[in-house]
Formats: structure tokens, C-alpha cells, sequence
């Protein structure tokens, strides 16, 4: 989500105007429109300002990467199509038979 979309979704749930959320945060709503539209891309420290004058906080946290996805995506590359399409077979048969396991009531 970019700054501009975090502002406009803290000030709509504030059920906040433009006008308003410029009043408070002593700017004008130009200003605040141009922040919202991405015409201007405000610091993540007024992003923060701003989502915490419409009486919320922004949470940011720092996570392992996890680039499995890439990893698999280039060994099915160099799979032919019909390969791939075992590969896929077999993994939503794999998936099915771990459903119906974690469906069985007797477990």
C-alpha cells in the first residue's frame, strides 16, 4: 500500500474530509488532495503524522523474506508445459488427500 492510499484510508475511517483532516493537521486540503492523489509523495513521517491525526496508528514490522516462491517458479521453469502440469497434478492431490486428513473427525 502506498502513502498516498494509507492517508486516504486513515482519513475515510476517521469519517474525516479532506478540509478536516487539513485543519488539524495545519495544512490546507489542497494539500491533503495532493498527498491522497499521489501527486506528492509526503515522507513516511507525515504519512505517520497524518494517520495518527485521524486517531489511528500505522504498524510496520520487519519480517524474514521468504522467497520460496521464486525458488519454485524457476525450477518449474525449465519444466516443459506438460511437466508442469504433472507438477500441478500431483501437488493439488498432495493438497486434497491433507484436507480430507485435517477434516477426518476421528484424528
Amino acid at each position: 500500500m502506498r502513502g498516498s492510499d494509507l492517508i486516504r484510508e486513515a482519513r475515510r475511517r476517521a469519517g474525516l474530509t479532506q478540509s478536516q483532516l487539513a485543519g488539524r493537521a495545519g495544512t490546507t486540503q489542497s494539500a491533503i488532495a495532493r498527498a491522497e492523489s499521489g501527486r506528492r509523495r509526503p515522507a513516511f513521517d507525515e504519512i505517520l503524522r497524518l494517520v495518527r491525526l485521524c486517531g489511528l496508528d500505522l504498524n510496520v514490522r520487519l519480517v524474514p523474506y521468504d522467497d520460496s516462491h521464486v525458488v519454485q517458479a524457476e525450477a518449474l521453469r525449465g519444466l516443459s508445459p506438460e511437466a508442469r502440469l504433472q507438477h500441478l497434478k500431483h501437488a493439488v492431490a498432495r493438497l486434497r488427500t491433507l484436507r480430507s486428513t485435517m477434516h477426518d473427525p476421528a484424528l
